[in-house]
């Protein structure tokens, strides 16, 4: 072990003998009583000395024999020790240096939340070997694939159809350029362009999208770009253009079978909001019957919704959400069959860009918190949003006794709830 005190918890004194690092209460620690040798110690614990070293430099400190052990495992304890030399998947991923540059504010934030020494670089190594699939390429959809391709996730699937509308186009979302290509293919390439290790960037100026698949035939891998032009389609290569008719066959095997197998999750994101907003418990059947943990996120009317997170069988799924809704309103039922086959009196849902990508935003992350192996807070639950006030609000989506999915016959647990203050630890 190589200890590292972890520098996103910034560090400030209280007074003489007392250290705090960390700013907010959810992650602040107070270290004390601190004297001058322990001070000048923990200023060694900086990830270049292995624990021999430390301990040699302890004792011409004057600090007593096990000394240096003990603070390591205390502060280790405490939540403010990395490891720099954590082996596993974690040192595969250390020797990527571009990827690993990309993602170092994202390991500075895993390692507030993980408190093990070395648990943040692990967890980080692990989201790559992940596949999410986000079903729905609109502001929302487009932003939340985009965001997880980026925060590092290995693979990140994307289902619709139809051809991008301008309406679609959005910051971190599909770009003007992909407007009148396939959504799928526009979002695909999104996703590839987002992924960190990149060495050339698609889409940056002078660089043809299909220069940038031939430089990164990592990126190949997971399709190439459709132009629906037709002008500088065969400029592709030929290994670019194998890759995307795999792909396309690769979709169509995901959506038959509902984007089931293999899939860490999937995230229900549609165009049309009202799916996430009321969604049909036909189309969650598959994920239900394999074990396939699934998140709703979406924009309706001026409403943001986020969750339910469903895991199957352990809490609220969409029918169970479907029977509490009918049970509250009786005419429900016969309103959203209005709904969904009705024509629509317009072609452009109703979606304000700030809130799409707010919801997106939120989605993403409780989709990498889950990743991560949490529970957040849209665990079995739907937390919404309204124009103009925006004020968050939660509701617990219970399991309902006569839906089929039986988590109303599963015990569930309770959440720790935090101290709201800083944590002390003794190092004396």
């Amino acid at each position: 072990m190589h200890p590292m005190v972890k520098p996103a918890l910034r560090r400030a004194w209280r007074e003489r003998q007392t250290v705090q690092f960390g700013i907010t209460p959810a992650h602040a620690v107070v270290v004390g009583p601190v004297d001058t040798a322990t001070g000048s110690f923990l200023d060694l614990l900086d990830g270049t000395r292995g624990l021999p070293l430390l301990r040699d430099e302890a004792r011409s400190m004057g600090l007593p024999d096990g000394k240096a052990d003990a603070l390591v495992d205390r502060l280790a304890a405490a939540g403010l020790l990395d490891d720099t030399e954590a082996g596993g998947r974690a040192e595969a991923l250390r020797n990527r240096k571009v990827e690993l540059d990309r993602l170092r504010a994202d390991l500075a934030s895993l390692s507030i939340t993980h408190r093990k020494p070395g648990a943040a670089l692990e967890r980080l190594a692990a989201r790559r070997t992940m596949r999410v699939q986000v079903r729905g390429a609109g502001r929302v959809g487009a932003a939340i694939a985009s965001t997880l391709s980026a925060s590092g996730v290995g693979r990140v699937d994307v289902l619709d159809g139809g051809l991008t509308e301008a309406w679609d186009v959005g910051p971190g979302g599909l770009p003007a350029e992909s407007v009148g290509e396939r959504r799928d293919v526009a979002a695909r390439l999104l996703v590839r362009r987002s992924a960190p290790g990149r060495s050339v960037r698609a889409g940056a100026p002078g660089v043809r999208a299909a220069d940038a698949v031939a430089a990164d035939p990592a990126g190949a891998e997971a399709g190439a770009p459709d132009d629906m032009s037709g002008g500088r389609a065969a400029e592709r290569p030929e290994r670019a253009e194998r890759a995307e008719r795999a792909e396309r066959a690769d979709a169509r095997a995901a959506l038959a079978s509902g984007g089931g197998a293999g899939l860490s999750l999937v995230i229900v994101a549609p165009r049309d909001g009202l799916a996430a907003y009321a969604p049909d418990p036909a189309s969650a059947e598959r994920w239900i019957a394999t074990g396939t943990p699934h998140l709703y996120a979406g924009v309706v009317e001026a409403t943001g919704v986020v969750g339910p997170l469903v895991l199957p069988g352990g809490t609220g799924c969409a029918g169970c959400l479907a029977e509490e809704r009918t049970g509250r309103d009786a005419g429900w039922p016969l309103m959203l069959a209005q709904w969904r086959s009705g024509r629509r009196a317009s072609v452009t849902p109703a979606c304000d860009l700030g809130l799409a990508t707010t919801v997106a935003g939120l989605a993403a992350a409780h989709a990498l918190s889950f990743l991560d192996g949490e529970l957040p807070a849209s665990t079995g639950a739907r937390w919404e949003v309204t124009l103009p006030l925006l004020d968050w609000r939660s509701e617990r989506i219970a399991p309902h006794p006569v839906c089929p999915c039986g988590a109303a016959g599963e015990l569930e647990g309770e959440g720790m709830a935090g101290t709201g203050g800083p944590h002390d630890t003794m190092v004396g």
